[in-house]
């Protein structure tokens, strides 16, 4: 097989959540145990940093990647879902991993994970966990899947755990209550590992705090302490902090819930400088102004051109959208144009009551089978008093969102992963 036909196995030959959703979802350690003792327990052989949470853990897990990088270490990172290559879910110091590899994995080992009937997140997992042993990688950045108490990369015993935050997200999985799913989360703290808590509230504080208790982890909640005492739009669309501990940093990535991430990533540095594994100041100073060139990070507040500007970005859910939109409100514009579209496990209407009133509106849908059909998006919009046209693919409704738009209007490309992941896609064919 070539690399086109071996991905192409691993999506139609595995349960593929992104593509069919719940039925896709295995409950339980068990083909990652077998998985994990068949390559020989590769994720002992390299020191991991394990990132989970409802939003922000792409954005954590790749900052944290850079600035390790930017110190001097070889860091592997593992991430999903991928935007328009698998590889990008594994790579190494930014470099995806090789072709080549993702064939030889699937020739050489399928005789015996295919009797296993794996997920395709759980032999994911188990090639990147291979791949980074082979590279001999300094750290992996881990970013758990989905929940945490039972997702497969829950087999690492990492040096720090971080759970960026909490809302209410793939509820028919880990509970339809915020103290269900910090329960759901809170699984990946370890016996007498540090944990580092982004936000939290009354509800889920407590859940977190009794989970480090039993493992005996020293808790650290970064809202406690902020680490972020000021942020500020920069001229070049990033964000300007001014920290307690690391000075003055310029920030690559643009929105505005970034200020939150940040806080989150400044508490983990604090730790991970007092630990001396983070050595130079500088490292942090240089990660943060390059994330995107050093891990290649995709779709957050992601800049595709100007004049007129078009931004996309993968917030899909309710609290992604409490900051999105008002992002997007604050925009200095002609007219707002947004082509959007959802898929059918997330809290459309939730979504919906946080849009602009003032937009003009591309209903789609992105190719995947979970996807909101166009006219259920179009109807539930309608109901919210926002109008707009239905094409049935991203790019129908990009291209018609662009001849429409003048030099002083303002595009955006978003509502799901999915709509960014085709969106992309559409991008580099062209």
């Amino acid at each position: 097989m070539n690399y086109q036909e071996t991905t192409e196995y691993l999506f139609n030959s595995t349960p593929v959540f992104e593509h069919i959703g719940a039925s896709a979802y295995k409950d339980g350690l068990d083909n990652t145990c077998a998985l994990d003792e068949y390559f020989g327990h590769p994720h002992t052989n390299f020191r991991s940093i394990h990132i989970g949470g409802t939003n922000g853990k792409g954005s954590c897990s790749h900052t944290l990647a850079a600035i390790l990088q930017a110190d001097g270490y070889k860091v592997g990172l593992y991430t999903s879902p991928h935007l328009v290559d698998f590889r990008e879910r594994i790579r190494v110091n930014g470099e995806m991993v090789p072709e080549q590899y993702v064939i030889d994995f699937v020739e050489e080992h399928k005789d015996f994970f295919e009797p296993l009937h794996p997920s395709f997140f759980e032999l994911t997992t188990a090639m990147a966990f291979k791949y980074f042993a082979e590279q001999k990688v300094d750290f992996a950045i881990i970013e758990v899947g989905l929940g945490g108490r039972l997702d497969c990369t829950n087999i690492i015993h990492p040096l720090l755990s971080i759970i960026t935050n909490i809302s209410l997200d793939h509820t028919q999985f880990l509970g339809d209550t915020l103290p269900k799913i910090a329960f759901e989360k809170a699984g990946i703290i370890k016996q007498g590992t540090p944990v580092i808590i982004g936000e939290a509230n009354d509800e889920t504080r407590i859940v977190f705090e009794a989970k480090a208790q039993e493992m005996e982890s020293l808790i650290i909640f970064a809202e406690d302490i902020p680490m972020v005492l000021s942020a500020s739009m920069s001229s070049d669309g990033g964000l300007y902090y001014k920290t307690r501990l690391f000075g003055e940093l310029q920030g690559e990535l643009g929105g505005l819930y970034q200020i939150k991430n940040t806080n989150t990533i400044l508490t983990a540095l604090s730790h991970l400088h007092n630990s001396h594994i983070i050595k130079n100041i500088e490292s942090i100073v240089k990660g943060f102004s390059n994330v995107c060139e050093s891990t290649g990070l995709l779709g957050r507040w992601q800049k595709i051109q100007t004049n007129p500007m078009v931004i996309c970005d993968t917030g899909h859910n309710e609290a992604g959208w409490m900051c999105l939109s008002q992002q997007i409100r604050r925009q200095k514009c002609k007219n707002l144009r947004i082509v959007f579209g959802m898929v059918d496990d997330k809290d459309i209407e939730g979504v919906m009551a946080l849009l602009p009133k003032d937009g003009e509106y591309y209903w789609t849908q992105p190719s995947t089978k979970r996807a909101y059909h166009v006219d259920k998006v179009a109807a539930t919009g309608k109901k919210f008093g926002l109008h707009g046209k239905c094409f049935t693919n991203v790019g129908e409704a990009y291209n018609k969102a662009l001849d429409d738009a003048n030099k002083e209007d303002f595009v955006f490309v978003g509502g799901s992963s999915y709509i960014v992941a085709d969106f992309l896609n559409l991008l580099q064919c062209n």
